[in-house]
């Protein structure tokens, strides 16, 4: 069995038959964008939620009389 696999190591041109780098077609970056949004809305985003967030926190406490104005 170690026999066989020393003649295919021995018999491969995997090695000789390696692509250069240049035959390689370079292709543009991708720019990905989540739920279709740029990291400046996503941004915007998350901020406007957590202005909320605290806003409703804080009328919720108002109204159950855990703090006073």
């Amino acid at each position: 069995m170690l026999e066989e696999f020393r003649e295919q190591a021995n018999t491969s041109t995997f090695f000789d038959e390696e692509e250069e780098p240049s035959a390689v077609a370079k292709q543009p970056p991708v720019k990905r964008k989540f739920l279709g949004m740029t990291p400046a809305q996503r941004f915007l985003i998350a901020l406007m939620l957590l202005v909320m967030t605290c806003i409703m926190g804080t009328v919720f406490l108002v109204v159950a009389g855990k703090v006073i104005l």
